[in-house]
């Protein structure tokens, strides 16, 4: 009968009946193992219906949430108590393992229908009964299996869902049972979910993979993911020759990266930041890198072009002709192929800046080469007197 305390009866049959402690278990008998399976079966029933009954008389979801947690944390507490029992020396085995197996079923049972009636009401936080974590994780296993047949089969990623793998097997192997909440199962659950349905899909993505803008979206913070992720831009900076490249193919990265959506409600590892905020951080500090370093070796171009100006300035061949004249000389030099060069302004603009006259000292290599196109007489027989001068000289060497 349902009393205050509707799993009072429930909660003597473990705490007192199969505590080894305080009952010789061992005597138990098949008559008892009849007894406590018929009376289970009606206490499930018995429970549930109380259960039905108080949450419709509640009319605040407060009170509704407060109730459903009760339940919820003293089934999972005698659920762990039976598989505690499990464990010590006792061998449970006939009647005794008969009874224990009722028992967990049907406190499996009560959380199941918890679970599946009340979840909105629980708490994410709250960590998995034993039973629950058992099946979870089987289910688990048996999910990375089927995929890692697609990987083989290269319907994704291999590289990223081996880490994704890892990950989730590190997580369910390694963690302590009773620290292992709702939440994190139902996180992997919810993964292994969206990668089964990218298996089946073909990736059409340009940029980043189908698979990267999942885990971006599912907020997967794990640590050597996050670390693939950035070493994979770095290598597509590497192929770039120039700073400027480099800049711009970063800045492409983080536009797309920037596109992606982001739940931040749920994540991989709770203990660690948000994927975006890390990665965020990580694109602005060397999209920053990059730029402060144009900035210097633009200053140090720029040092460098004056100071090969200074020494031009300082070691310039002054010539005693005039502009004109010079100019008639290099455009006469370049017309014969004396002087060979992609253009007459490329002669000009290469030889003048060397040039000065007693006048001036920094002439100017396009004024120049328009000059030679319009010289007058004048200049034109200076020039070749010039050049006559130095057949002269040449014919005494």
């Amino acid at each position: 009968m349902i009393t205050v305390y509707p799993l009072e009866w429930i909660d003597s049959l473990i705490l007192h009946t199969l505590d080894s402690k305080k009952t010789n278990v061992i005597d138990l008998s098949q008559s008892d193992l009849a007894f406590i399976g018929n009376n289970l079966s009606k206490e499930l029933h018995l429970i549930q219906v109380q259960l039905k009954n108080e949450i419709f008389s509640l009319q605040k979801k407060r009170q509704i949430r407060l109730l459903v947690r009760k339940y919820h944390s003293s089934l999972v507490y005698l659920l762990d108590k039976v598989i505690g029992y499990q464990k010590k020396d006792i061998v449970f085995t006939g009647v005794l393992a008969g009874i224990m197996e009722l028992v967990i079923n049907c406190l499996y049972d009560l959380l199941s229908f918890v679970q599946s009636r009340y979840f909105n009401y629980l708490s994410l936080d709250e960590r998995v009964p034993v039973q629950y974590l058992v099946i979870s994780r089987k289910e688990i296993f048996l999910r990375l299996e089927t995929l890692k047949n697609k990987e083989e089969e290269g319907a994704l990623d291999g590289h990223l869902t081996e880490m994704v793998f890892n990950a989730i097997s590190s997580s369910i192997a390694e963690k302590p049972q009773h620290k292992i909440t709702y939440r994190e199962i139902l996180y992997q659950k919810e993964l292994l979910k969206y990668l089964e349905v990218l298996a089946a899909a073909k990736d059409q993505s340009t940029f980043y993979s189908g698979i990267d803008q999942l885990l971006m979206e599912m907020n997967f913070n794990y640590h050597p993911y996050i670390g693939h992720f950035t070493r994979r831009i770095q290598s597509q900076l590497d192929l770039q020759e120039s700073l400027v490249d480099k800049t711009n193919q970063l800045l492409l990265c983080y536009k797309e990266f920037s596109q992606l959506l982001f739940n931040e409600k749920i994540s991989f590892d709770p203990t660690r930041e948000n994927i975006r905020y890390v990665l965020d951080n990580w694109f602005r500090q060397e999209i920053t890198y990059l730029e402060r370093k144009l900035v210097l070796d633009a200053g140090s171009q720029s040092i460098h072009k004056e100071d090969q100006n200074m020494q031009i300035g300082n070691n310039k061949v002054q010539c005693a002709l005039s502009t004109d004249q010079m100019g008639l000389i290099l455009r006469a030099g370049d017309e014969a192929r004396i002087l060979k060069a992609k253009s007459l302004n490329e002669v000009f603009r290469t030889i003048v800046p060397h040039l000065s006259t007693a006048l001036k000292k920094n002439l100017s290599y396009n004024s120049m080469r328009s000059k030679s196109y319009s010289a007058e007489e004048k200049d034109k027989q200076i020039a070749i007197q010039t050049l006559e001068r130095m057949i002269k000289h040449i014919r005494e060497f």
